[in-house]
């Protein structure tokens, strides 16, 4: 682990990520981005709605129940079906919405004790696990509004936050393609924005996965593809999981080709 304040962490990525879209006009909140058929509304509008729910596991966790069960069987269809709820605001509206949706669940998060969890959509969880898959949403859906803007972000060692959460997801990609979980620990060893070594899972495991911890989170994100970053393997299974690392669950979706975002 970290000594590093994950809602402080948290707190500062939301406010990093406003500043891509606070300053937009209506054209820019209409802008594609390189998620197929989404503009930077919606974009926007997805993640008010997951910190939504978020805010309603921490606080309210009966209201989060029947929301649940309502996206049950098809959850990534009430995402989008929520997205209604959002896209028909003006962006000032949305953007209001999304800071109190945001401002919500960081604060309903930080009120649950560190040794209690909060239900969510599979398991429950920690206020802490559930902050970084927060983070991981950010740093996803805010690289899509960078590109789309063509806006170079800034990272920071917050990013361990989101590659800690991805060395915990890590069997989401073989889950999304039913295929079976190898039974094997992968060792990674990541170089973080400030130099930083960040290490993960057994030191003495044979599989290991190297690389900067940018390119780490791009690649299970399925913002970059493999063949763009920096992230190596060693292993056969350690190999196949750079094909299909996924830090979300759900459908992988179409992920980005190779050379999309070269300069």
């Amino acid at each position: 682990m970290t000594e590093r304040d994950v809602i402080a962490d948290f707190s500062a990525d939301a406010a990093e990520f406003e500043g891509l879209v606070a300053g937009l006009d209506e054209a820019g909140w209409q802008t594609p981005t390189p998620a197929p058929r989404w503009a930077v509304a919606h974009q926007v509008a997805h993640l008010a709605f997951i910190f939504r729910l978020a805010g309603a596991a921490a606080a309210e966790p009966e209201v989060f129940q029947a929301m649940a069960a309502q996206a049950a069987g098809n959850f990534e269809g009430a995402v989008n079906a929520a997205l209604d709820a959002y896209l028909g605001d003006p962006p000032e509206v949305l953007l209001s919405r999304w800071r109190a949706e945001r401002d919500t669940a960081i604060k309903a998060l930080a009120a649950v004790p560190a040794d209690q969890v909060v239900p969510w959509l599979v398991r429950p969880l920690p206020p802490a696990v559930l902050c970084c898959a927060g983070m991981m949403e950010l740093f996803a859906h805010g690289q899509d509004i960078a590109d789309a803007l063509g806006v170079t972000r800034t990272r920071t060692d917050r990013l361990w936050h989101v590659a800690w959460f991805i060395t915990l997801t890590w069997d989401f990609g073989y889950q999304a393609r039913g295929l079976a979980t190898p039974d094997v620990r992968f060792r990674y060893e990541l170089t973080a924005p400030s130099g930083a070594l960040w290490m993960f899972g057994p030191e003495d495991a044979e599989q290991r996965i190297t690389g900067p911890a940018e390119d780490f989170c791009l690649l299970a994100t399925r913002r970059r593809h493999r063949d763009d970053l920096a992230v190596k393997a060693v292993g056969p299974d350690a190999e196949r999981w750079l094909d299909i690392a996924q830090a979300y669950r759900g459908p992988a979706g179409e992920g980005r080709q190779p050379g999309q975002f070269r300069s």
